[in-house]
């Protein structure tokens, strides 16, 4: 492991931006250059990447209650521009990413409360314990799909992989989540998902300059700013 330290040049914001930019791609791509694949196959890094922040951020958070209260609220105040922006109007149809990380952080906390445990000392942990908390995650995952949340229970799944498997050397915890997002979402551009393996594997464990806030406010605040400049070009 100590052979591969020196390559791991990126902390926790880095990871984020680059999730972030990634992001802009994907949604200027699917608005307006719907034909042209290449944006889109850009786009394919946020997702798995933003997925393995979700599961940093609640296994270093010191409040979990808060951490999934702050997703809570900002899927609320997301909603209305997610729904402009990909839906032309407001409604029920395709809800926003930041519901779909509220329940996978709703059932990360069900999973530890469940077990008794923090996600990682496994061996003191009963099976039926374990199995149960599986349990409390795969309904969350239904419930993700039963709401139309942006991933379904793809994004619930991911966290939760990325999330047990921090014990696990740094390459396999990234390859495992990076391949299950991959492998079930095999269509067109979304082969392009195994590339953010590259990121990830240069993750050097550390939470960076922090910008705490920043991909709360950039998430609504991108996809408004993306309705507002669909709807002026309609115009």
């Amino acid at each position: 492991m100590s052979s591969t330290k020196k390559y791991r040049i990126l902390d926790g914001t880095v990871l984020k931006i680059i999730a972030m930019i990634s992001m802009v791609f994907d949604h200027v791509g699917d608005l307006f250059f719907p034909k042209v694949m290449w944006p889109r196959m850009i786009g394919r890094l946020a997702m798995p990447i933003f997925s393995f922040c979700i599961a940093e951020g609640f296994a270093h958070t010191h409040d979990r209650k808060k951490y999934l209260c702050r997703m809570g609220i900002f899927a609320l105040i997301s909603e209305i521009p997610f729904d402009l922006a990909f839906e032309d109007r407001i409604g029920f149809t395709h809800q926003n990413i930041m519901l779909s990380f509220f329940l996978s952080i709703a059932a990360l906390m069900l999973f530890d409360r469940i077990r008794g445990g923090t996600g990682t000392d496994a061996k003191r942990v009963s099976i039926g314990k374990t199995v149960l908390g599986a349990a409390a995650v795969a309904a969350a995952a239904v419930l993700s799909f039963l709401l139309r949340a942006d991933y379904t229970a793809f994004a619930v799944i991911a966290v939760f992989l990325f999330y047990v498997l921090r014990k696990y050397h740094p390459l396999i915890r990234s390859g495992v989540g990076v391949a299950f997002l991959a492998l079930t979402r095999t269509v067109g551009y979304y082969c392009a998902t195994g590339f953010s393996f590259i990121p990830l594997a240069l993750y050097n464990g550390k939470k960076g300059k922090g910008l705490k806030w920043l991909f709360y406010i950039f998430y609504p605040g991108h996809l408004l700013l993306l309705a507002a400049l669909k709807a002026f070009l309609r115009a």
